[in-house]
């Protein structure tokens, strides 16, 4: 009995290594070539089967005659070649037995017919499978991402003509290369855990980095998505990747430029807190003077009383430390390094904040009232720029209430986030004129100000900052009299979990 071949689909990771990724329509000179053959062989069976005495299924071999057309894809041929061997088969049958025989050799004569029928059929199923999968692959090769497919080991199996030009390597060099050695891909996190999320999740997307056959290095979006066969096993994985190397050095630049403005706020705050400074640093300046005249005095005395002398000195080494450690506070908010993300606690912020602005609120004349929860959960960040958040807020304040009716008071709180617990909410208020209604929808845009001499960058940048620490600024007016700002960070732990 004829074995043929089960008619199914063929899958994308196995197509021939063409250039379009496709099976090739035939031409003309093949396809001449096929026909003749098939031709030549139909009639070399036939004149076999009439003259010989074999007693065997010669018709049979009409199959190869249809699988020879088969090559032409082209449905016409297949039907013509199946056609002409079973008028072959029975043409051959009827000359040698006659009508009125019935036998083993009708047995035979009927299995061969079956045959080239079945045969023509599956032809038929396989060529229109191959054509839907060819428009597939042509479809992948108009897309304007790179895509390509990698088998269980790695090995390139489909490469589209965008991975070509952009990669530089043509399909027949590509194709049977390993994907990670050919391209030298770095992955954001180790490759092991990548794959167990693909096989778990059937996909997988993130960003990595990958070499042309030129040497320049892309920064790439990609998309991972697991084929499977009919028992589940994995067969291949199809590889899309959009290059986002402009789109990541645009993003970059814009970071900087944004790093470049906060420390331009900062410098601005800095110079309008100029007295505040010269106070800060002047009073353990004056300390140490003094301390150290008590101490001479002390000195000349007869006899010198030594006790009081070393009071002096430890007096003078305490406000020394006091005025570098505020030194290196002011070098600090001031300094222009890349942001660091540390643990904060955010009564200590607070603090540090204060001091900045201390001498710009006695000034103005302001109260500062600061109440922190305890049990408050620890804050991951950037220490200089939430300061500088705290800072411009309060002087914000300071200055909204200035002019205003005694008392000023500026309050600070931290508390529990009443939508979150786990969040910490810091908010800053104070007694001024509140907000005018007509610009509270505006009042974070950039370059917009309620300052004669204002820049309008503060308060856009304060939100920035916050949004990167993941959390929120808002703005609102106080029943009564006054504004009042809330800023809602998320704790240590959270910013730890992402991924």
């Amino acid at each position: 009995m004829l074995l043929t071949p089960r008619a199914r689909a063929p899958r994308l990771p196995f197509l021939p290594p063409d250039h379009d990724g496709l099976h090739a329509s035939a031409s003309p000179g093949s396809l001449l070539a096929c026909r003749l053959a098939a031709a030549s062989l139909a009639l070399a069976i036939f004149l076999f089967d009439s003259l010989s005495t074999f007693e065997g299924a010669v018709a049979v071999l009409y199959v190869v005659v249809v699988m020879l057309a088969a090559r032409s894809a082209r449905a016409r041929d297949i039907i013509i070649a199946a056609a002409a061997g079973i008028t072959l088969t029975l043409v051959a049958y009827v000359d040698s037995h006659g009508f009125n025989h019935v036998g083993s050799q009708t047995v035979r004569a009927c299995v061969s017919l079956a045959a080239i029928g079945i045969t023509a059929v599956l032809a038929l199923q396989n060529q229109t499978a191959t054509k839907r999968l060819a428009a597939q692959a042509r479809l992948l090769n108009l897309s304007h991402d790179m895509i390509f497919v990698r088998d269980r080991t790695g090995a390139i199996t489909f490469w589209n003509r965008t991975a070509e030009e952009v990669y530089g390597w043509p399909a027949h060099v590509a194709v049977g290369q390993q994907a990670d050695a050919l391209l030298r891909t770095c992955y954001p996190e180790p490759r092991a855990a990548i794959e167990a999320r693909l096989l778990d999740a059937g996909s997988w997307e993130g960003t990595l980095a990958q070499t042309t056959q030129a040497g320049k290095t892309l920064t790439l979006a990609s998309r991972w998505v697991v084929q499977r066969d009919h028992n589940g096993r994995l067969v291949g994985v199809m590889e899309t990747h959009t290059d986002i190397t402009e789109r990541r050095q645009a993003q970059d630049a814009l970071l900087q430029a944004r790093a470049e403005l906060a420390h331009a706020a900062r410098v601005a705050t800095l110079g309008e807190l100029t007295a505040s400074i010269a106070h800060e640093v002047n009073q353990p300046l004056m300390a140490v003077v003094t301390s150290g005249e008590a101490g001479m005095r002390w000195l000349r005395r007869d006899p010198p009383d030594l006790h009081e002398v070393g009071i002096s000195i430890e007096r003078i080494v305490s406000e020394g430390r006091r005025a570098s450690e505020i030194v290196k506070r002011i070098r600090a908010f001031l300094s222009k390094v890349p942001a660091q993300c540390n643990t904060l606690d955010a009564g200590a912020l607070i603090d540090e904040a204060a001091r900045l602005v201390e001498h710009e609120l006695n000034r103005e004349r302001v109260f500062l009232h600061v109440c922190v929860a305890p049990g408050l959960p620890a804050l991951a960040g950037d220490r200089i720029q939430l300061q500088q958040v705290l800072v411009n807020l309060m002087v914000n304040a300071a200055q909204a209430m200035a002019g205003q009716p005694e008392p000023r008071i500026l309050s600070i709180s931290a508390n529990h986030a009443d939508a979150d617990a786990s969040a910490v909410e810091i908010i800053v208020a104070d007694t001024g004129p509140g907000i005018d209604m007509n610009a509270i929808d505006r009042l974070f845009d950039a370059f917009y100000t309620t300052k004669p001499q204002g820049m309008g960058m503060g308060l856009a940048i304060c939100r920035t900052t916050v949004q990167a620490h993941g959390g929120q600024l808002t703005a609102s007016n106080q029943p009564g009299a006054g504004a009042r700002f809330v800023l809602t960070l998320p704790p240590a732990s959270t910013l730890n979990a992402r991924p």
